[in-house]
Formats: C-alpha cells, sequence, structure tokens
C-alpha cells in the first residue's frame, strides 16, 4: 500500500496540472482620445473625442461588441491650405467589431514578459459615421463655381483595431478591470467626412477618406461566468 502511495504521489510531479480560471463574460466601459484626418483636404489636424463600449467575451482574450463615438474630426486651415479648404466635423459614428488577443495563442507564467504583453490584439469591424460638417470653406473670392459636397451625410466604416488590455483583479481574484489603449484606422466608404466631393467633378472616386483614433480608456466586467483553460494571470 505504502509502494502504491508513493507512485502516485511521483506522478502527480510528473503529470503536468492544466490550471483553468473563471472570467466574466461581459464588459462594459468607455474613455477619450484624439482623432486624426486624411482626406481630400491635404492637411490633418487633431481632434477630441470620446467613446462607450459594451464587449460579450467568449474567452478572456476573444470578444465581440459595440462601440460608440462622438467628437470632432477636423482639417487644415483656410489660409493655408493651396485649395484654401478647411472643415471641422462633429461626427458620431456607431460600429460592431471583434477582437482576438494574443493570449490566446500563446502560453505565458506568472510575471513573464508573455504575460505582460497578453493583451495585445487586433481587431476589425463594420459601422456607420453621421456626418455634420461646418466651416467648410466652399469657395474663394477667385472661384466661379463652388466645391461640391453635402454637410450631412451618412458613410459606412471599417474599423481597424490595434491595442493593447491591462488586467486588474478584485479581492476575489476574478479579473474585473481593464485599463484600454487603442489605435483605431477608420476607413469610410463615402466623400462626406470631410463635406467635399470630387466625384461629382471628376467622375470618380479619389482616395478613402480615413480618420484615426488614439484612445485609453477603463472597462469594467461583469455578467455570467466563464471557464478558461489556463490562467489569466
Amino acid at each position: 500500500m505504502k509502494a502504491i502511495i508513493t507512485g502516485c504521489l511521483s506522478l502527480l510531479f510528473v503529470i503536468p496540472a492544466k490550471s483553468q480560471s473563471n472570467f466574466y463574460k461581459v464588459s462594459a466601459g468607455g474613455g477619450f482620445g484624439l482623432t486624426q484626418s486624411f482626406t481630400d483636404v491635404k492637411k490633418s489636424n487633431f481632434g477630441l473625442a470620446g467613446y462607450g463600449v459594451i464587449d460579450y467575451y467568449f474567452s478572456p482574450f476573444i470578444s465581440a461588441g459595440i462601440e460608440g463615438q462622438m467628437g470632432e474630426i477636423n482639417g487644415s486651415d483656410a489660409k493655408k491650405d493651396p485649395n484654401a479648404r478647411q472643415f471641422i466635423n462633429a461626427y458620431t459614428a456607431i460600429n460592431l467589431n471583434t477582437k482576438f488577443g494574443l493570449g490566446a495563442l500563446i502560453d505565458y507564467n506568472p510575471g513573464s514578459f508573455a504575460s505582460k504583453i497578453k493583451g495585445l490584439y487586433l481587431g476589425a469591424g463594420l459601422g456607420v459615421v453621421m456626418n455634420s460638417v461646418s466651416n467648410v470653406r466652399k469657395s474663394t473670392p477667385t472661384q466661379v463655381t463652388r466645391y461640391p459636397g453635402k454637410d450631412q451625410s451618412n458613410d459606412i466604416l471599417v474599423p481597424i483595431n490595434l491595442g493593447i488590455n491591462f488586467y486588474f483583479t478584485e479581492r476575489s481574484g476574478y479579473t474585473r478591470y481593464i485599463l484600454n489603449f487603442n489605435y483605431q484606422s477608420n476607413f469610410t466608404l463615402g466623400e462626406g467626412l470631410d463635406g467635399y466631393d470630387n466625384s461629382t467633378v471628376n467622375f470618380k472616386s479619389g482616395n478613402p477618406d480615413i480618420y484615426t483614433y488614439f484612445s485609453a480608456g477603463i472597462r469594467y466586467q461583469f455578467g455570467s461566468m466563464g471557464l478558461h483553460n489556463k490562467t489569466i494571470f
């Protein structure tokens, strides 16, 4: 009997144990950041914007969610622009997106470098941006015709996300808070972001209007619990 017990104890040291952990399946949060425009107006400016987000987690590192943004996208200065153009877009955007984190692919030990970067992720989505453009210089004193374009419009939006999450536990040991830094490139299918639409003159579409959004925010996790096949920390 003593030999059997000794043998079983020895097996515990030989067979690797697989750790598991629980995680909350829902998070909600928000934050603020800077937008930058890349449109038909050559000079890009920075604007301020805020966002709110709700995500559902299939695992601690794979999620799908909905995000809303509100703020300003700005471009150029009529006094400095070669075509005397400028704009301020008080925009609202909403998108559905998914994110896939590095922690779903790699093994990591507590305190290791891999553990510190496990929150890196890539993501993509689809949404709409509602443009409300003002301060647009539609013409100059030497122009006979005005620049074409709409001050109010909606465009399809394709966001690409690159970011990182840092996880913080509550007293029970479960992850409850997430500090997030995200860089988002938004490609629009339309000409409404800057209020200028040269396609009606050239009879062809130019480069897509793009704006980027660098943000920092906080997420709070809650809801039902899921089981992950390894520890989050």
